[in-house]
């Protein structure tokens, strides 16, 4: 098992070095990247802000909590979304299949925070789709209807969706929010999380007053 853990470890490293900083992309101030061109959103008639995220990150563990506080007080003209991401990494395509088959059952929002404390507090040992289904079962879903859903296109597609935007972003690691499809936060200025979601709320505000000057 350690043996198996350290391989997924190196291995994203690599995935990591791969994701660099979009090609085209401007770093302006301290604090985010301009995405040029803008990536279409799911929702064009709202602001959407996707967190780019895995069960298996550690960040994105500690983050969780702030970021769900978060995201249940945002506008109306804002949307929130996540894309869990595979890295081309075995234990994160599992957890990306994981949140895509909970998402699609309808369980996510349910078990959000089960599944990073079950990973990241109790040493609950995910690494295949047997101990996932296993897990899942103690969390009261049926382990056949998750199978099926586990091993579904749809799940499938999702995943594979979630890669090209990934690519298309060029996420380098998680977490990652990007506002409006354009402004992906990061830089030297962020020093914690609540400085992470007030530059995320500083480019909210941008956007909203972007859309408006061209009405």
């Amino acid at each position: 098992m350690k043996k198996i853990l350290t391989t997924w470890v190196a291995t994203l490293g690599v995935a990591l070095s791969v994701f660099a900083l979009p090609t085209h992309a401007q770093q302006l101030g301290g604090d985010y990247t301009e995405i040029v061109p803008a990536l279409v959103a799911d929702a064009p008639d709202k602001i959407e802000v996707i967190e780019f995220f895995s069960y298996a990150c550690p960040h994105c563990n500690e983050l969780n909590p702030n970021l769900n506080q978060w995201a249940a007080k945002l506008p109306p003209d804002v949307a929130f979304r996540k894309v869990a991401v595979g890295f081309n990494t075995p234990f994160y395509q599992l957890m990306a299949k994981l949140y895509y088959s909970l998402d699609a059952l309808g369980e996510s929002k349910r078990l959000d925070e089960a599944v990073f404390k079950a990973i990241h507090s109790q040493g609950v040992k995910l690494i295949d789709e047997k101990s996932v289904t296993a897990w899942v079962t103690t969390q009261g879903i049926d382990g056949k209807k998750f199978g099926d859903t586990f091993s579904s296109f749809g799940v499938l597609n999702q995943a594979k969706r979630a890669d090209m935007l990934v690519q298309k972003a060029k996420i380098r690691g998680v977490p990652a929010l990007l506002v409006d499809g354009r402004y992906l936060v990061g830089g030297p200025n962020i020093k914690s999380n609540t400085d992470l979601l007030a530059v995320t709320d500083k480019l909210v505000a941008k956007a909203r007053a972007e859309r408006a000057a061209k009405k």
